[in-house]
């Protein structure tokens, strides 16, 4: 794996980055531990969960495999996220300075730990003040609780506001922000990532294999069954098996994935790891494996640098689409640009 600075940050993490959503769920205490084992023992230093990862059950796996393993915690990079509800209260949610006290002291609790490498706002809170949210995340600077803080599932302008304001008050900035980013769902080009490469934050993309899509466990007109994410549930969110699979893009996608895979005799999912490791402003692409063999295979991708013509048939192939104003060739932004770059 290679090393990368985590955002505008001086700490240093892994390219493949363990997720955990899958501890307490879809794998057991045992599995989750080997995974861990398996990550590091491969030289990831990258976790990351959230408090609500299996309803606080990930955090405190991870916790107990840290006590287990005291000697590995100062390697490690530990990430987890606060916003969501744990329990009932109307105060037990979003990003108000009283919630957060309190989910980042449990998730502290849950881990183990004296401090929260990267603590994540898992999602904008548009009822709280931004200025409460900053504030508050400056002090847990300040009080040695945290050492870095992000964002998850940001938009553009909420990224560039969060940066702006903390820049004027005097508060600590953001050092990353974590959205869903894959071949198939490339839609953050647009607006945020410039927003992040312009503020100098690394994104942690979740995701990368499009829920199992750009593994190639699914087929054309197949509808899955079994235990994968779609087989116990093929309408299912984002990742929904009608939508993508009548859609001639992802088969367009997906085949591109298997003909350079199969060319450079590895699995379609390192082809499509490796290529959102390779994307600007990438810092640490977030792995949700299940099972160790999952786990062996994504581990493949740290090593494995698609050449300038795979990457571009894969960027041709899945370029997203976009409308012509203000974004397309014919839009104002691209004509200004052309203006420049004249003179």
């Amino acid at each position: 794996m290679q090393y990368r600075k985590l955002g505008n940050s001086g700490a240093v993490v892994t390219n493949l980055c363990l997720g955990t959503m899958t501890f307490g769920a879809e794998a057991d205490e045992t599995t989750s531990h080997t995974l861990i084992d398996d990550y590091v023992a491969a030289g990831g230093n990258f976790l990351d969960t959230a408090d609500v990862y299996s309803t606080g059950t990930s955090e405190e796996i991870i916790g107990r495999w840290l006590k287990a393993n005291p000697a590995k915690r100062d390697g490690l990079v530990i990430a987890t996220k606060g916003r969501f509800p744990m329990g009932q209260g109307p105060n037990d949610l979003g990003l108000s300075r009283k919630h957060l006290g309190l989910a980042l002291d449990n998730s502290l609790k849950r881990l183990g730990i004296e401090q929260i490498d990267l603590y994540q706002m898992h999602a904008w809170d548009a009822l709280t003040p931004l200025e409460e949210t900053l504030r508050f995340l400056d002090d847990a600077i300040r009080a040695g609780k945290i050492a870095y803080y992000g964002f998850s599932n940001y938009l553009g302008w909420q990224i560039s506001k969060a940066v702006w304001m903390a820049k004027a008050e005097g508060f600590a900035a953001p050092v990353t922000l974590q959205p869903q980013y894959n071949l198939l769902v490339r839609d953050i080009e647009h607006e945020v990532i410039p927003a992040c490469q312009d503020a100098g934050i690394g994104l942690l993309p979740w995701s990368p294999l499009g829920g199992g899509w750009l593994s190639g466990k699914y087929k054309r007109d197949q509808q899955p069954e079994g235990a994968t994410r779609l087989g116990e549930n093929p309408k299912r969110g984002m990742e929904a098996y009608d939508k993508r699979n009548a859609q001639e893009r992802t088969w367009d996608i997906i085949g591109a994935v298997e003909d350079i895979a199969k060319s450079r005799g590895v699995s379609m999912a390192q082809v499509a790891l490796a290529w959102t490791a390779a994307q600007p402003a990438v810092t640490s692409v977030i792995l949700g494996a299940r099972t160790r063999e999952q786990l062996q295979d994504n581990l493949g991708a740290g090593s494995l640098d698609l050449s300038d013509e795979e990457l571009k048939r894969l960027d041709k192939i899945s370029k997203p689409q976009m409308s012509d104003y203000p974004y397309g060739t014919g839009g104002i932004n691209q004509r200004n640009r052309k203006i420049e770059g004249g003179r």
